[in-house]
Parts: structure tokens; C-alpha cells; sequence
């Protein structure tokens, strides 16, 4: 998603352009009335740079925004700043005008899958739970929803992590598991949960939890495009589950019509910027999927002109010294945005 109207340093969009000196704290929160989540967050970084550097600012550029992280040999590497990452806009350079390393609020849906064979997992996931939200932080909010067949939120978002904890534990659990899994539809569900939210300056994220054996309801770039419209990243946990694996790939040779009817969730969190977890113990990935998604870089840049609604192919790697250091790294970065269209 891109930003519109925001305030930047004058030096970095460009010479001869009409200046002003940056808003106040209450002109930032009543431009958040009217203006898409991102731009918030921008609205805030550009009071602080002002109330500590007192730059000039120009109020007429848009900025994208890309959660990231680095991957080595399915290592997480950390530690990098602003000038270890190049970014590319439809193949062009773009300078990065704001970066942080985990410092911005997050908002998290955790998307349960509770279909047939999920119980004794979700189980082991919830008895981690206390210890997974250790790795959030305060002012953090989470959301609970469920899948099978549909999916339903069983919690609006809250800060308060014990009642999530609680949540969890008994209600999740209490619900009857069973059904499908359209694992596709309640992704796009969570997509448009983000994007009925007000306007806010906080990373948005879905942690999914599911054998990822799923079947195939939507378009993956019908998902996608809402993923990226409410600017938010799809990971997922996704648990070895070998009845269920074995089941599904007899009835595929008994009945190989129904190939193309299988979907999983990896092809769209690819394509978000969030990454997936496949394990055997859920409590300690749990905690290991909380905490890679709670660590990452966020990197913004002035959007090049382009027609409103389109979509854009963004990507993001390291540079200059990084890249040397770290030949085989990649940076795990959604590939695209929607331009605004307002």
C-alpha cells in the first residue's frame, strides 16, 4: 500500500519543490481521520524527525511501505540498517526515507485451523501460548479467529495478552473441531478484518496454524491483492501432520482430477513477505513464528507516479557491504503493492 500526502524531507524528493515546516502532533491525528493506515505511521515518524531535527518538509508524496527480514541457510539474520538494503520499483532504485527494526506497534490475527484432524495440535499450540506471547510487546494487539469450512472471529483485537492467552485456551478449544479446510477463504477473510480497521500507524500480520491441506476456494491473486491493499504479511505454522498427509495423497491417486482443486497458504505468504514455519513440536514454533514476526525491519520509500489501482512489482535485497558479507542471503519482502486509488 502507498501512502498518500505525506511529509517528507524536502532534500529527499527532489529540488525546487514547495516547502513547509512539519505538523504538530494534533495536526498528525486529525489528518489520520481521513488518510489510509500508512499514512499515519508516516504522519508520526515525520513529527519525531521534526521535534528532534527540525528538517523542512514537503506534504506531496506518497510512500510505500514493506515489512522484511533477512534469510541465510534458513537462518534469520539480524543486526542490519537502512544502508544494508536496496530497494527496486518495478526494477528501479528507490532511496529508503524511513526504516526501523522492530520498534513500530504491531497488530496480529492469529488464524486457527480447526478442522478434523487439528485438535490435538491446537491443543499443543495453546499450552505454548503464555510463553509465544512473551515475545510480543507492550502496546502489541492480537486478534483470534477461526477456520473450517467458514471462518469467524472468536476475539476483536486487545492489548491485553493474558485474555488472548485465555482466549485461546478455552475458548478455541472448546469449539467443536471438524469440516473442511478452506484455507484460502479465511486468509482472505483476515485480509479484509485489516482492512475494515481504522486508520493506524502499526505492522499489520496473520499467523496461520494449519496442516495446510487445504482446498482450493479463491483466485491466489484475488488474496494477494488484499493482502497488499491492507498492507499486511501472511506467515504460517504449519504442522507435520502424517494421517492427514496420508489420506490426501490417496484419495489424489484414487481420484488425480482433484489435483488442481488442492491450495496451501506458502504461495501467498511468499508473495506478502511472511514466511512459513513446518514442524513437529508447535509449541516451541509457536513461539519461534511469534518472534520472527514481532523482529522485522520496516522500509519506506517515495512511490514513483503510476495510475491508481494498479499493481506494482516491488523487491527488496541487500546492498553494498551486506551483500558481500552475505552472498547467499535473501530478503524475504512482499513483491507488490496496489497503487491507491484515493
Amino acid at each position: 500500500m502507498a501512502w498518500p500526502a505525506l511529509l517528507l524531507p524536502d532534500a529527499t524528493c527532489g529540488a525546487g519543490a514547495p516547502a513547509r515546516r512539519a505538523g504538530t502532533h494534533a495536526g498528525a491525528r486529525a489528518a489520520s481521520r481521513s488518510a489510509s493506515p500508512l499514512v499515519v505511521a508516516a504522519l508520526a515518524l515525520s513529527t519525531v524527525a521534526a521535534a528532534q531535527t527540525t528538517p523542512t518538509f514537503r506534504a506531496d508524496v506518497r510512500l510505500v511501505h514493506a515489512d522484511a527480514e533477512v534469510v541465510e541457510d534458513g537462518r534469520i539474520l539480524t543486526g542490519f540498517t537502512k544502508d544494508d538494503f536496496r530497494i527496486l520499483d518495478e526494477g528501479k532504485p528507490q532511496p529508503i526515507v524511513q526504516f526501523s527494526a522492530g520498534e513500530q506497534a504491531l497488530d496480529l490475527i492469529l488464524l486457527f485451523d480447526i478442522s478434523g484432524s487439528m485438535k490435538l495440535i491446537v491443543r499443543q499450540v495453546a499450552a505454548a501460548s503464555q510463553q509465544a506471547l512473551r515475545e510480543l510487546r507492550e502496546g502489541d494487539r492480537v486478534s483470534v479467529r477461526v477456520f473450517n469450512n467458514r471462518s469467524r472471529e472468536i476475539a476483536p483485537f486487545t492489548s491485553d495478552l493474558e485474555a488472548v492467552r485465555k482466549t485461546i485456551e478455552q475458548d478455541v478449544l472448546g469449539l467443536r473441531f471438524g469440516g473442511g479446510t478452506l484455507i484460502q477463504a479465511a486468509a482472505q477473510a483476515a485480509a479484509l478484518r485489516f482492512r475494515g480497521e481504522p486508520p493506524s500507524e502499526r505492522r499489520r500480520a496473520v499467523l496461520i496454524i494449519t496442516d495446510n491441506i487445504g482446498i482450493r476456494t479463491r483466485s491466489e491473486k484475488a488474496v494477494v491483492r488484499d493482502f497488499w491493499e491492507a498492507d499486511a504479511l501472511l506467515s504460517g505454522l504449519l504442522i507435520s501432520n502424517r494421517g492427514a498427509s496420508t489420506r490426501r495423497n490417496v484419495t489424489l491417486a484414487l481420484s488425480p482430477w482433484m489435483i488442481p482443486m488442492m491450495a496451501g497458504m506458502k504461495g501467498i505468504a511468499e508473495k506478502t513477505g511472511g514466511d512459513s514455519i513446518t514442524t513437529n513440536d508447535p509449541g516451541a514454533a509457536f513461539t519461534e513464528s511469534m518472534r520472527r514476526i514481532r523482529s522485522r525491519y520496516s522500509l519506506y520509500y517515495a512511490q514513483p507516479e503510476a495510475k491508481p489501482g494498479a499493481m506494482r512489482t516491488l523487491h527488496i535485497e541487500l546492498s553494498g557491504d551486506a551483500a558481500k558479507q552475505h552472498p547467499k542471503a535473501r530478503v524475504r519482502a512482499r513483491t507488490g503493492y496496489v497503487v491507491p486509488k484515493a
